[in-house]
């Protein structure tokens, strides 16, 4: 059924942003040098690699690392690259990778090939059993601003208490998230929002 529902919603996806979707990518093309994807090496289900796409939104030269660890990430965003980030429209392209099965459009979000830290907490855990998603419990209870560990915490309650109605509830209130800017580590910004982890999340650890 999740299977399912991943398809149908990213082929109608596709078909409605497909035109701003190119105009993005006109925008990152005309603004600054490089490719209009950037394609960063992640680990998936079963703790397998496989390249996701975004539109790029750093200058090519920019290391490969998370933005939030880079000590000056505002000198290497491009000016269209804090517009996406802020509202979370550079993630569009991996609707390519939920058509493909590499991803769902809920489940923890992938992590980089050198976060071994969060990869060997999450295989703890069992939460390489998902399939990494666009957005996840995650993402709308901290994001950016969560440590590892609280991280994988969410994470793993996912694991436990995943269904549809559960899905949809995420798939909301990410909604809700973007539009309010909430949890996005901007360059030279303040965080914004705070995350929610329950008590007994946290025991869970």
């Amino acid at each position: 059924m999740k299977r399912t529902l991943d398809v149908l919603l990213a082929v109608t996806s596709l078909l409605v942003l497909a035109l701003p979707m190119a105009v993005i990518a006109l925008l990152v093309k005309a603004t600054s040098r490089g490719p209009v994807l950037y394609w960063s090496d992640r680990i998936g289900r079963n703790n397998r690699s496989f390249s996701m796409p975004k539109f790029r939104t750093m200058k090519v030269a920019a290391p490969e690392v998370a933005t939030h660890l880079l000590l000056d990430a505002r000198a290497w965003i491009t000016p269209v690259g804090r517009i996406l980030r802020a509202t979370s429209l550079d993630e569009l392209p991996q609707l390519w990778c939920i058509l493909k099965g590499q991803m769902s459009f809920v489940g923890p979000r992938p992590a980089l090939f050198n976060q071994h830290d969060l990869v060997g907490l999450r295989s703890a855990a069992g939460v390489q059993r998902l399939s990494p998603g666009l957005t996840g419990w995650a993402q709308i209870n901290g994001r950016d601003e969560l440590s590892i560990p609280d991280k994988v915490v969410l994470d793993a309650y996912y694991l436990s208490h995943q269904s549809l109605l559960f899905d949809l509830k995420i798939l909301l209130l990410t909604f809700v998230r973007v539009l309010r800017r909430e949890g996005i580590a901007q360059a030279g910004e303040e965080r914004r929002g705070k995350p929610a982890i329950a008590p007994e999340q946290r025991k869970a650890a």
